[in-house]
């Protein structure tokens, strides 16, 4: 065989009922052994790697359709097709199967997995009755056809016979000529016989006979048939609303007949499938394999078609960027590109390939940056799922674009600030086009996705990787964590108001879809905070971020608290020295476990996501985090006797200390009195300075600082006017959040500032307020008694070995050896 008649590509039917494409490669027939028999290889066409390996089965039933398709099944949901570039291939492979079936190649399915014993019998019948005997066609005769077609749709070989006699006498135009008789003549009972018939010669599964059907004479009269199902006590108007409610609506005039002619096939074949036809049952499930092969294959032509026609792609694209282009028309482009973009879908690889380089050629995402921008709801969903379309396809492409469209434009017109800007004003109450946006955003942010998209040059992924997120942290960053920074912010008394506000108070979002817009920005940044490193660690520390969030812990939304502790998880999961003493400068327990002892006795979700977080620092024996929570809230949690976690985390806490003595006993006292010991401040100092150089230690290139276009309080418009709307259109004004109260023990209150968690003084005192119920008084909210202690270190005393940056390796591999960190004095 020469290449082109070897050329083929190979299908797989999905749960859907869709084809996949697998690839193009060249098919061959090869003789394994005498065990393994005969298998079709096909070999991709690009690097020879073997896209398919399937033995011939001498009981596998393989159908052959349209000369130039072989379909069969080799599991209960694994369907395979191979489609040939040209017939004298798909010829040979079939004889080939054949003879290791034992089959005649003249037939088009080589088993009969029914009935074994009516395949026998069939067989040893003489060459005359290869065809079945058709009824004569006429009306008197309709009942007896009826019965016919629907006693051999049980049997694979007798529905073959049937479907070459159909196809061999020119029945089915007679039929259709009997319908429209029947019709006129009011008929009922013809009309309901002729639903059988029809119906059952869909079931038979051909090509060759929908061919027929599915020609522009003859399409309609079978949708007419298929009107008068016996089981409805009226016929469906199927006919009116393919002929008068269906408008096809030409965005651009086709010029070409033959396309224009496909195109209204491929929209009606698909109604009948969709509509008309009952749901297969399971036994009928591969009845209508080839009538959705029908509608994939002419999907993949009426893009190819439209592809070649650059004129025709040029002009659309042309009115779409076309100011003067009017809304309705718009919105009729958007459309067609989202239709056609989910005709892609039908391409092979290296086609849908071409096919998206030529809208990106076109202009495809400066187009969508107008559209996505417009009132039209219709439109901005279409620009969405074209967008999706893209994104899924190549995300270095939109990332490409994006960079170099910064150069040019400012922030606020950015293609991912557009998008951002769209998810946070989704008026949808579930935020459904916010979900999907947050999606594609994940996508473009993602380094592994960035690794997949350039995976033959590493280099070009790390240059990617950099570059893009540099850009995506000094340009978009600030866009996305808008709400988020505007919903925690410190409450602003107003210039005439007498009454300051206390301190430490804050704004929490009570409004339902605004907490869920916060969650989707909080799910974001925790998956920054996996797959992103010191870009996000830098945003975090310079923002303050996660103190902000955690104020996020007193929304009356359970779940947006929880979205906000498992941003603060991810963080302390990374195990990272520098996350934990921002933690620990911060004071970042204390909004936890506040949360924790406010929720009481309360058996649930967050109870459990909250001892979660300190049972994981308790067993990844994190040394700092477990001297911090113990020194400062282990008088507020020793209470909580359900969970051994508080005292095991004690009992950490307590044999670290030991270690610690014990190896400082072992120290010379002339070394402990002189190189040694350190003033309390001196460390304190040290390691602050360490913290502030966190980026150099960690060996990681340094980010550069972000840059800051718009202050803190500087928000986009586009997310004040929401927050404008939103109030204008609730009827009822924002209610506060009621403070929660506690069911019993310790209440802790912020007193930390933004400026001392990023080191900006060097106090090295903690305060602590804490306050009990009085006695009897059974956890009422009553304030009479007032605790106030003070944790600090004893200046001046022993507190172990100085810690030296370069030594933590060799302290994380020896588990035994006693950790160096400065702790707390006793």
């Amino acid at each position: 065989m020469s290449d082109t008649r070897r050329r083929v590509k190979v299908y797989t039917l999905n749960e859907e009922r869709q084809w996949d494409d697998r690839g193009t490669g060249h098919v061959s027939s090869t003789y394994v052994d005498r065990l393994k028999g005969m298998s079709l290889l096909v070999r991709a066409e690009a690097d020879g790697s073997l896209l398919l390996e399937s033995k011939i089965n001498p009981n596998t039933a393989y159908q052959k359709q349209q000369d130039t398709l072989i379909v069969w099944s080799e599991a209960e949901n694994y369907d395979l097709a191979l489609s040939f570039q040209e017939k004298a291939g798909c010829d040979e492979i079939w004889e080939k199967i054949c003879q290791v079936q034992g089959k005649d190649p003249s037939v088009e399915v080589t088993q009969d997995p029914i009935d074994e014993s009516e395949e026998e019998r069939f067989e040893e019948m003489p060459d005359t009755s290869n065809l079945i005997d058709l009824p004569s066609c006429e009306l008197s005769k309709l009942e007896e056809i009826a019965d016919l077609v629907t006693s051999v749709l049980s049997s694979p070989i007798r529905r073959e016979k049937l479907a070459l006699a159909l196809e061999n006498e020119g029945y089915i135009k007679k039929l259709l000529q009997l319908f429209q008789t029947c019709e006129n003549m009011d008929n009922a009972e013809g009309l309901h016989h002729l639903y059988e018939i029809i119906r059952g010669i869909l079931f038979l599964n051909k090509a060759t006979l929908f061919e027929v059907m599915f020609s522009d004479e003859c399409i309609m009269d079978v949708v007419g048939c298929l009107e008068y199902d016996p089981s409805l006590a009226q016929p469906k108007r199927h006919r009116e609303f393919l002929t008068k409610t269906a408008k096809f609506k030409e965005v651009i005039p086709i010029t070409d007949s033959e396309l224009r002619q496909k195109i209204h096939q491929t929209y009606r074949v698909q109604y009948i499938q969709d509509v008309i036809l009952p749901t297969p049952s399971v036994f009928e499930d591969n009845f209508l394999s080839t009538l959705t092969s029908f509608i994939f294959f002419n999907k993949v032509e009426i893009v190819s078609m439209l592809q070649e026609d650059e004129k025709f792609l040029s002009e659309v694209f042309a009115q779409l960027t076309d100011e003067s282009t009017d809304d309705d028309k718009r919105r009729e482009l958007v459309n067609f590109f989202k239709e056609f973009c989910a005709f892609s879908q039908t391409l092979q690889p290296q086609n849908r390939d071409a096919f998206f380089k030529t809208l990106a050629n076109l202009g495809i995402l400066p187009a969508l940056e107008i559209v996505m921008g417009m009132d039209d709801l219709q439109v901005r969903a279409a620009a969405t799922d074209i967008f999706s379309y893209l994104v899924e396809f190549s995300p270095s492409m939109v990332r490409e674009f994006v960079m170099q469209e910064a150069q040019q434009s400012d922030d606020d017109i950015l293609l991912i600030n557009v998008v951002i800007e769209q998810m946070i004003c989704d008026t949808d109450p579930e935020l459904g086009g916010a979900v999907q946006l947050m999606g594609l955003l994940r996508t473009l942010i993602d380094p592994e996705n960035m690794l997949a998209t350039a995976n033959v040059r590493t280099c070009n992924w790390k240059t990617e990787k950099s570059e893009f997120l540099n850009f995506f942290y000094n340009h978009c960053m600030q866009v996305l964590t808008a709400p988020l920074l505007a919903n925690t912010s410190e409450d602003k008394p107003d210039k005439d108001s007498s009454i300051a506000p206390s301190k430490g108070s804050r704004i929490c979002p009570d409004n339902y879809q605004t907490a869920q817009l916060l969650a989707l920005i909080l799910e974001l940044l925790t998956f920054c905070v996996e797959h992103h490193t010191y870009h996000i660690k830098n945003y975090i520390m310079n923002k303050d971020l996660l103190r902000r969030v955690l104020i996020l812990m007193n929304s009356k939304h359970t779940f947006l608290a929880l979205c906000a502790l498992r941003f603060m998880r991810r963080i302390i999961g990374l195990k990272d020295e520098f996350y934990n003493r921002y933690i620990i400068k911060g004071n970042l327990f204390e909004p936890v476990i506040n949360a924790l002892l406010d929720n009481g006795t309360r058996y649930n979700l967050l109870n459990s996501a909250i001892i979660e977080l300190f049972e994981f620092i308790r067993v990844e024996d994190i040394k700092s985090l477990t001297a911090h929570i113990v020194d400062n809230f282990y008088k507020a949690l020793e209470s909580i006797e359900y969970v051994q976690t508080f005292k095991g985390l004690k009992t950490k806490y307590e044999q670290e200390k030991d270690r610690q003595s014990q190896k400082l006993n072992s120290v010379p006292s002339i070394l402990r009195s002189n190189r040694f010991r350190r003033d309390a401040r001196a460390l304190d100092e040290d390691e602050e300075l360490w913290f502030n150089e966190d980026e150099e230690e960690e060996g990681e290139a340094v980010v550069p600082p972000i840059e800051k276009s718009k202050t803190e309080d500087d928000f986009p418009d586009s997310y004040e006017k929401f927050m404008e709307t939103k109030k204008a259109k609730e009827s009822e004004d924002k209610e506060n959040l009621p403070k929660r109260t506690s069911v019993g023990g310790f209440k802790f209150t912020f007193s930390h500032s933004a400026s001392s968690a990023n080191g900006a003084n060097g106090a090295n005192s903690k305060s602590v307020a804490a306050q009990t119920p009085p006695a009897g008084s059974n956890g009422s909210s009553s304030k009479n008694t007032s605790l106030s202690t003070t944790v600090t270190s004893t200046k001046g005393s022993l507190i172990g070995l100085v810690d030296y940056p370069d030594d933590e390796e060799e302290e994380e591999e020896e588990d035994t050896s006693p950790r160096k960190r400065p702790r707390l004095g006793s």
